[in-house]
C-alpha cells in the first residue's frame, strides 16, 4: 500500500479579489522602491545653479554677436553657447534665453546670422551683452548682408548666415537649430575667447 506521507494535498485556489489586492499590493510598492530609489540619484546628483555656472565658467568658448533682421525687426545679442551640429547639412546651434528682449524677434523671424569676433571686438561684445538699444549696437561697426538679410560684420572671424531650421526648448532657453546658407571668412584676424570670465587674444599661427 502506498504512503501517503510525502502526497502533495491540493491547495485551493486564491479568491479573485484576493489574488488583484496581492498583486496591487506588490505593484504598489514596487513603484514605491522605485520613487525612493529615483529621488536618492537625483539628490546625489543635484549640482546647484552657482556650482554650475562656477564650472562652465571654465569652459572656454569663441565670442559670437547673434544678428537677425526681417519682419520682427532687427536684433543682436553676444553668446558663448554656440556649437557646430553636422556637416551635412551645414549646421549649428544656438542658444537663447526666452525671457531675452531679443527673443520675439529671432522667433519671428527665423533667420540669423552668427559672427564670430575677432580679437579686436571685445569692445563690441560688451555692447551687444549689455542693455545698449539696438540701433546704438549696430552703429558701433560696420555690417553688410549676405543670402538671409541678416547682418554680418564686415571684420568678423567667420560668419555663418542661417536659416532656422528646428526649435526646442530646454529649461530656460531655446535651441535653434541654423542651417548655414552662406559664410564669410576673413583669415587675416586673430580669435577672441571668453575663459575664466574673462576676454584672451587667440592667436592664428602663420604658416612658415
Amino acid at each position: 500500500m502506498p504512503s501517503t506521507l510525502n502526497a502533495t494535498l491540493p491547495v485551493p485556489d486564491m479568491p479573485v479579489v484576493e489574488k488583484h489586492a496581492a498583486v496591487e499590493k506588490h505593484a504598489a510598492v514596487e513603484k514605491q522602491a522605485a520613487v525612493e530609489k529615483q529621488a536618492a540619484v537625483e539628490k546625489q546628483a543635484a549640482v546647484e545653479k552657482q556650482e554650475y555656472r562656477d564650472a562652465m565658467a571654465r569652459l572656454g568658448s569663441a565670442v559670437n554677436i547673434i544678428t537677425t533682421d526681417g519682419p520682427g525687426g532687427r536684433a543682436g545679442f553676444t553668446a558663448s553657447a554656440v556649437c557646430s551640429v553636422t556637416d551635412s547639412p551645414p549646421t549649428l546651434l544656438v542658444c537663447l534665453n526666452r525671457s531675452a528682449s531679443v527673443y520675439p524677434v529671432f522667433k519671428e523671424n527665423q533667420v540669423l546670422c552668427v559672427n564670430t569676433l575677432a580679437d579686436c571686438h571685445e569692445s563690441l561684445s560688451n555692447l551687444f551683452g549689455g542693455k545698449t538699444p539696438t540701433e546704438q549696437r549696430f552703429e558701433a561697426a560696420e555690417w553688410e548682408r549676405l543670402a538671409t538679410g541678416s547682418p554680418i560684420l564686415t571684420d568678423a572671424l567667420v560668419s555663418f548666415d542661417c536659416k532656422v531650421t528646428q526649435i526646442t526648448s530646454v529649461g530656460t532657453h531655446d535651441i535653434l537649430f541654423c542651417e548655414a546658407v552662406a559664410l564669410r571668412r576673413n583669415d587675416d584676424s586673430h580669435g577672441l575667447v571668453y575663459f575664466d570670465r574673462r576676454y584672451h587674444p587667440l592667436m592664428r599661427q602663420i604658416a612658415c
